[in-house]
C-alpha cells in the first residue's frame, strides 16, 4: 500500500487532497497541524512513503515539520504546499530537506502526478539490487544495493533525490550534464514544477559532500549549461 501523511490546516484543501489521493490508491493519514504530524509520524515508527506538508500553519510550521521528519528519515519523500510563490519559499523548503514544492492553487492531475513521481523514487530507493554494485570516484564510494554514499569511509546521509543525483553524476564522470537532462533523469520527463529545483538540490548536495561548498572540487558548475562531476 502507498502510504502518505497529509498535513494541512485548511479543511477544504485537506479534504480535496485526501479525496484525490485515495482515488489514486494511496492510504492517507491526515492531520491539521505540525504538532499532530510529528506525533503521528513518531507513533507510526515513520511508516510513511511520502509526506505532504503545508508551510503556513499555526504552531509548528511546515518548514520545522519538514526539518524534523528529515532528521528521522532520509528515505521518505517530502513535498511542501504553500499559497506563496516567492522564490525564497521554494529555496527554503528544499534546503530544509523537501524533495518538491507545489504552489496553491493546484489541480488534481498535478497533485497526483507530483506525488506519484516522489513515490516512485522512494520505491526505487528501498528496493535492493540482486548484485552489489559500487561506483568509486576519488574518496567517494556509491553503493547502489544499499543506496549509500561514503566519503573517506564515512557515510554521508542522502535523501532519495540526492542519491539519484549522485548516481547520475558518477555514471557520467567528467561529462557536462545539461540542467534539463538532470531534471528529466531525476524528477521525470513530465515534471510539472520549477526547473530551478535542480540548482537548489545541487546546492544542498554540495553542502554534504564538498569540503568547501562555495568552492566545489567535485560537483562543479558548467556555466550556461549545467553541472559536471570531476574525478
Amino acid at each position: 500500500m502507498k502510504r502518505i501523511l497529509v498535513v494541512e490546516d485548511e479543511d477544504v484543501i485537506r479534504d480535496f487532497v485526501v479525496l484525490n489521493l485515495k482515488r489514486n490508491g494511496y492510504e492517507v493519514v491526515d492531520v491539521n497541524c505540525g504538532e499532530a504530524a510529528l506525533d503521528v509520524f513518531d507513533k507510526s515508527g515513520g511508516n510513511f512513503d511520502v509526506a505532504l506538508l503545508d508551510i503556513m500553519m499555526p504552531g509548528i510550521d511546515g518548514f520545522t515539520v519538514c526539518k524534523e521528519i528529515r532528521k528521522r528519515s532520509q528515505s521518505i519523500g517530502i513535498i511542501m504546499l504553500s499559497a506563496k510563490s516567492q522564490e525564497m519559499d521554494k529555496v527554503g523548503a528544499l534546503m530544509y530537506g523537501a524533495d518538491d514544492y507545489i504552489t496553491k492553487p493546484f489541480g488534481p492531475a498535478e497533485l497526483v502526478a507530483r506525488v506519484d513521481a516522489i513515490h516512485r523514487r522512494v520505491t526505487l530507493m528501498n528496493q535492493s539490487r540482486q548484485e552489489p554494485s559500487e561506483i568509486t570516484s576519488g574518496p567517494f564510494i556509491l553503493n547502489e544495493r544499499s543506496r549509500t554514499l561514503k566519503k573517506n569511509g564515512e557515510v554521508i546521509e542522502l535523501t532519495q533525490v540526492e542519491f539519484q543525483l549522485m548516481e547520475y553524476f558518477l555514471k557520467n564522470i567528467n561529462a557536462a550534464l545539461d540542467r534539463n537532462d538532470i531534471l528529466s533523469k531525476v524528477w521525470g520527463e513530465n515534471y510539472f514544477g520549477d526547473p530551478k529545483i535542480v540548482d537548489v538540490n545541487i546546492r544542498r548536495l554540495r553542502m554534504k559532500i564538498e569540503d568547501e561548498p562555495s568552492n566545489p572540487r567535485y560537483l562543479t558548475t558548467v556555466w550556461g549549461h549545467g553541472y559536471k562531476w570531476t574525478s
